[in-house]
């Protein structure tokens, strides 16, 4: 009795305009979507995992449900779960975000069937353009230009090899139910094509149960330009104009910003006519993106693929759009869509203002292949948002100091974004406003965001999506770090270990005790280089909150610290710089937060036996895991002999494959099972050298 009930009122809720909605997803985007809702008056609910129960997102609506452990396939993939709890909630709406359940059609069929309305397109949209080979086909038929290249239905090997030597080399294997560069893989010979078609489809199974894959030409030097379009139930669409997402590394974009450098208008309404029309090609409702590979040496444009929900970086397309002359608010749009309003605006209603640029701010190791991580967030400090002189910073985020980033989701903590009257506002806007942010606890890519606002290329705009591979030298080299600073690092170590040796329990040192040296007067402070060799800095006291250091056998600073009226630091360094600082104390670093970002001082770490080194005295070498993570394949069986940098197994982490090789020649034995989960460091597997 107490389900007919549940889905009576559901049904009435149906009926008519939304008044309660949840939000399928977690994060940002969900934070993002109750912003909009609340300002709408509607009641929120949010969803949850075991490891989420205080996240952001669910302390930000009005009410939130438990739906399963951690990874996604055990909760915000289980579509019964969140449909049980939005009849529960006696929710009218259900908003899938992005990623997850959002491009499920059958998921958004079973909202529908539960008398719910889906705040998105019709699931018959999701699916035509869910399958890139069936996208194309129907591309193809409504007159939209595409990409040369294979998308059919006989996926057998001896196909696939055939139709690759067909449309030539470099050519990219795409997963057909694929996104955001999972199972994809770029080709450049034949006889690499077949065991990077294993890999793609090996990646395609574990994301998406799918293994299908198409084929397609390789642009060479490619821009990336997407175009927002939005439909209602009555046959009206238009588009908010372009963005281009070029900067992208493992296929997963960057940097993204609106309007796309260098477009004449004629152009702009090339794009944004296409786009509508693939869109109207599907019957589709609501808020999508076309996206189109736009190649740089022909100035042709193809259809890539449609993304059928609201993409993470919408952000920059709401601030540079004005509606009759008012903002836009895409999920405010989408509500309403929902609810059958029919647009109150046309094409001509709409024109841009000003430029906005977007950085996604990742938990990963830039220099390290853009190792995905997790970990704690000890300490956040976020830029000021709202108007900053000519400039307006907005900050997306789902995570806040003392959260976890989980190694079971996406490694994404916020979008940082800029509007600014015009590009090179924009782009100094946001170089400020990552100055201002300060991450501690987990390694990030803020310094390499700053970097490419720096960079020359990128600053004259358009950029291909081989801008990072271009530019890597300069993006991703070591941090250069002031001796002055390094001076500050080291007496940041000196006022933690002195705070605790008194009693005090300081991650953020403030307090005037943590400026005693306690008894000792000289101190070596345990620093190690990025190799991990030591790199020990020395610390003297002068009396009076003065300190003496050498930095290196060349460099001494003298620091002099005081403190300033918001509670931060203040060093005046050699009696002529005065630099405000802060500095946290993690479990195997110190970190100085200034004016010019973020600095990660290592300590050496105690002893943990022989998995901290690569080699051993009799000869054999082990590897190390480079990430938390599971193993989910061994690519060789144990007891093969191996070459050094062959691939010996599959560390699946952050919804991503990586290979890891063997460090030396020898014989494998591995130290893990396939399916376990292993830590970062874990000793994974042992090469034993021939004798």
């Amino acid at each position: 009795m107490r389900s007919c009930t549940l889905l009576r009122t559901a049904a009435a809720a149906q009926s008519g305009d939304m008044k309660k909605i949840l939000v399928a997803n977690r994060g940002e985007i969900a934070c993002r979507v109750f912003r909009t809702a609340k300002a709408m008056g509607l009641s929120t609910v949010a969803v949850y995992c075991d490891a989420e129960r205080d996240g952001k997102h669910v302390q930000s609506a009005d009410e939130a449900f438990r739906i399963g452990p951690p990874p996604a396939k055990t909760s915000y993939l289980v579509g019964s779960n969140i449909i049980e709890v939005a009849k529960k909630a006696g929710v009218s709406g259900i908003h899938p975000g992005y990623g997850f359940l959002s491009e499920n059609e059958e998921f958004a069929e079973a909202v529908k069937k539960a008398g719910i309305k889906w705040i998105g397109p019709p699931s018959s949209a999701i699916r035509a353009m869910g399958s890139k080979s069936e996208s194309k086909n129907i591309m193809i038929a409504a007159n939209v230009p595409v990409v040369p290249g294979y998308h059919g239905e006989d996926q057998s090997e001896a196909t696939l090899v055939r139709e690759a030597q067909r449309v030539g080399f470099p050519l990219l294997i795409k997963a057909v139910s694929g996104g955001g560069g999972k199972g994809m893989k770029i080709v450049r010979s034949m006889e690499d094509f077949v065991p990077m078609l294993h890999s793609a489809q090996r990646e395609a199974v574990n994301f998406f149960k799918d293994d299908r894959v198409l084929l397609e030409r390789f642009i060479e030097r490619p821009r990336h330009v997407e175009c927002q379009v939005f439909c209602d139930m009555h046959g009206n669409g238009v588009f908010f104009f372009e963005r281009d997402c070029s900067v992208q590394r493992r296929y997963q974009k960057v940097l993204e910003e609106a309007p796309a450098p260098g477009l004449d208008p004629a152009l702009r309404r090339q794009f944004g006519e296409v786009a509508v029309k693939a869109a109207k090609a599907v019957g589709y409702v609501g808020a999508g993106t076309v996206e189109f590979i736009f190649d740089t040496d022909t100035n042709e444009f193809f259809f890539m693929e449609m993304n059928t929900r609201l993409q993470v970086e919408h952000p920059v397309t709401e601030e540079v759009v004005l509606v009759k002359g008012k903002p836009l608010d895409l999920v405010k749009l989408q509500i309403e869509t929902a609810n059958g309003r029919p647009f109150d605006f046309t094409q001509d209603d709409l024109q841009l203002n000003g430029h906005c640029i977007e950085a996604r701010v990742f938990a990963e190791s830039p220099r390290d292949g853009f190792l995905p991580g997790s970990g704690h967030l000890e300490y956040v400090v976020e830029p000021k948002e709202g108007m900053q002189g000519d400039v307006k910073v907005r900050l997306d985020t789902g995570f806040r100091s003392g959260d976890n980033v989980l190694v079971h989701y996406d490694p994404m903590i916020a979008k940082l974004i800029v509007w600014g009257p015009n590009r090179d506002a924009a782009l100094r806007g946001l170089r400020v406003a990552l100055n201002d942010y300060h991450i501690v606890g987990i390694n990030t890519n803020v310094d390499f965001l700053k970097r490419c606002c720096d960079n020359e290329a990128f600053a004259a705009g358009g950029v291909t999506t081989k801008f990072i591979e271009e530019h890597k030298e300069t993006l991703l080299r070591p941090l250069d770090v002031p001796t002055t600073v390094s001076a500050l690092g080291a007496v940041s170590y000196v006022l933690h270990a002195t705070a605790k040796v008194n009693g005090g329990e300081h991650s953020d040192v403030r307090s005037a005790g943590a400026f005693r040296l306690s008894t000792t007067s000289e101190f070596k402070v345990p620093f190690v280089n990025d190799a991990k060799e030591p790199a020990p800095m020395f610390v003297r006291s002068l009396g009076n909150g003065s300190y003496e250091v050498k930095v290196n056998a060349n460099t001494t600073h003298v620091v002099e610290l005081t403190h300033n009226s918001d509670g931060t630091l203040a060093a005046h360094i050699d009696g002529s710089q005065r630099a405000k600082f802060s500095t946290v104390r993690t479990a195997d670093a110190v970190v100085v937060t200034n004016a010019t970002g973020c600095y990660v001082f290592k300590v050496q770490a105690l002893p943990r036996g022989f998995g901290d080194v690569r080699f051993r005295a009799d000869g054999a070498s082990v590897i190390l895991s480079p990430m938390p993570g599971k193993v989910s394949k061994f690519l060789v069986q144990p007891g093969t002999v191996v070459e050094a940098g062959q691939p010996v197994l599959v560390v699946e982490a952050m919804k991503m494959e990586h290979v890891v090789k063997s460090p030396s020649a020898g014989a494998v034995k591995f130290n893990v099972r396939e399916g376990v989960m292993c830590g970062a460091d874990e000793q994974l597997a042992t090469i034993v050298a021939a004798a």
